[in-house]
């Protein structure tokens, strides 16, 4: 996960809809806000091709119309992440106020087909390990349903991982045979790979957290 804080002020129509008997929180320019402000990706897998979106409820309101309309409760996640999450899961790290959540996640990836992902709480935070708790619901599945959409996420994860890797070995090949220009030429891939706008973007940019080279060339980038 990655801190993406919300814009501000909340849009106007979420007050008016908050009066009605059957209000929309999803109204005026709500989900255009969220694409924007979540870098239009699903906030919790990352996933930037999902064809479902939902305007998900980060505490479930429960019919509590002071959560169901705040602004900051509304969150830009996929059908996925969505299902699984439902109203279980109300402690989690908030990517929009915590500016240290890079710190308190590790991801872990063995980009061969089949592999289940690692991810791991750094700190003993309850809201951390519950957080863990449902990154690996969603990425390694609980249902025989559930475990086949996770395996169809892991596979797209594994290409766009792969993809990076290639850039990287081409890039240290360059280097090595002492080709700059080369190397440099392949600089902006690299950044946008470990962007906070690219696919599954935590995940690479944990590759670089944990590699003590690939950090002292590229951990400039990971602003």
């Amino acid at each position: 996960m990655l801190y993406l804080p919300k814009s501000q002020p909340a849009p106007d129509c979420l007050a008016h809809e908050k009066t009605k008997a059957d209000g929309d929180y999803k109204c005026g320019d709500v989900l255009n806000r969220l694409a924007s402000d979540f870098k239009n990706k699903c906030y919790l897998c990352e996933d930037k091709t999902a064809t479902s979106i939902n305007v998900e409820h980060f505490i479930a309101h429960k019919g509590d119309k002071n959560l169901k309309f705040d602004w900051a409760n509304l969150f830009y996640a996929c059908g996925h992440c969505n299902n699984i999450k439902l109203a279980k899961y109300n402690s989690l790290l908030n990517c929009t106020t915590d500016a240290d959540i890079e710190a308190k996640i590790r991801y872990d990836i063995k980009s061969f087909p089949k592999e289940l992902l690692q991810i791991f709480a750094i700190d003993n935070a309850a809201n951390t390990y519950q957080t863990v708790s449902l990154l690996l619901a969603i990425f390694n599945g609980t249902t025989p349903l559930k475990k086949l959409e996770s395996a169809n996420l892991r596979d797209k994860l594994i290409k766009e991982v792969h993809n990076f890797q290639s850039i990287l070995i081409q890039y240290f090949d360059y280097t090595d045979a002492e080709l700059t220009e080369e190397a440099n030429a392949l600089l902006p891939q690299i950044k946008l790979h470990i962007g906070k706008t690219a696919n599954f973007a935590s995940f690479k940019r944990w590759i670089i957290r944990n590699n003590d080279a690939l950090l002292a060339e590229f951990g400039q980038y990971l602003d």
